[in-house]
């Protein structure tokens, strides 16, 4: 069985930084597999990388995904060491403004996908294997014009703690991923009709750091790791103030920044 890592979401973003910092850092993976939509972006990492690709170019939003990538492991067994859950997209705006299409995209990239993937390939996972799952910071406390967004990435970080204990006996840590905003192409999709709060534009960071960080923590048993001083003062915030004065605060900046 080959030691294997899984990426989902690879083709851009901090699915493809987690892709090149783990191909750079784990000299002991023979095969990564590289999962997302866009079969010609992951087509173009063949190459870059001192490690063999395996091309899976999957939708996660359908269903059938999960079901091509469990015959797939059922196929090869790899002895998959690093699981990275990195496939999730968010749209900015009220509620009334985000379609239902949208709204259950969301929920099935963001959840369902990432329940779907996780359960797949669990059987594969070695002991002392490690899992990473992007959650967001805005799983600390509800966010308005965000909400939908907010609620996945709230799922992501409940699942991912849970999971982290359920595993304990196999010594397979989970380790959710918490950033605040991070300068990828997450924004070109998020941003489509309503503009991210001004406000959050002076917290972005590197994605580069955040990934190095989230695998540091990970290599480190951690269950959560939040990138950055200000993010990690907002996590403790979220933590002692009760949430309706933080969504009041938001609120409040948000109208100020958008000058209305």
């Amino acid at each position: 069985m080959k030691k294997t890592a899984i990426i989902t979401g690879a083709s851009s973003g901090m699915g493809r930084e987690a892709l090149f910092q783990i191909a750079d850092r784990f000299s002991g993976l023979e095969e990564i597999w590289v999962i997302a939509r866009r079969k010609d972006r992951l087509e173009e990492l063949c190459g870059q990388l001192p490690v063999h690709l395996r091309i899976f170019a999957l939708d996660l939003s359908e269903r059938e995904a999960a079901e091509e990538l469990s015959a797939a492991l059922e196929e090869y067994r790899p002895d998959v060491k690093i699981l990275v859950n990195a496939a999730g997209f968010g749209k900015i705006g009220p509620v009334e403004d985000i379609s239902p299409e949208e709204e259950s995209g969301m929920i099935r990239v963001n959840c369902e996908a990432m329940c779907a993937v996780t359960h797949a390939v669990l059987p594969y996972m070695s002991d002392n294997s490690r899992m990473i799952q992007f959650a967001s910071a805005a799983a600390f406390v509800p966010q308005s014009d965000f909400a939908v967004y907010a609620a996945t990435k709230a799922f992501v970080l409940s699942y991912s703690r849970a999971l982290h204990y359920e595993l304990l006996p196999r010594k397979i840590a989970v380790t959710a991923v918490c950033p605040g905003p991070v300068q990828t192409e997450f924004f070109e999709v998020a941003e489509t009709r309503h503009r991210m709060a001004g406000y959050k534009r002076f917290f972005m960071a590197n994605p580069k750091k955040v990934v190095r960080k989230a695998i540091r923590d990970s290599m480190m048993g951690k269950t959560v790791s939040v990138y950055g001083w200000v993010m990690k003062l907002f996590f403790l915030l979220c933590k002692v103030i009760p949430h309706d004065i933080l969504l009041r605060v938001m609120s409040d900046e948000k109208l100020t920044g958008s000058g209305e």
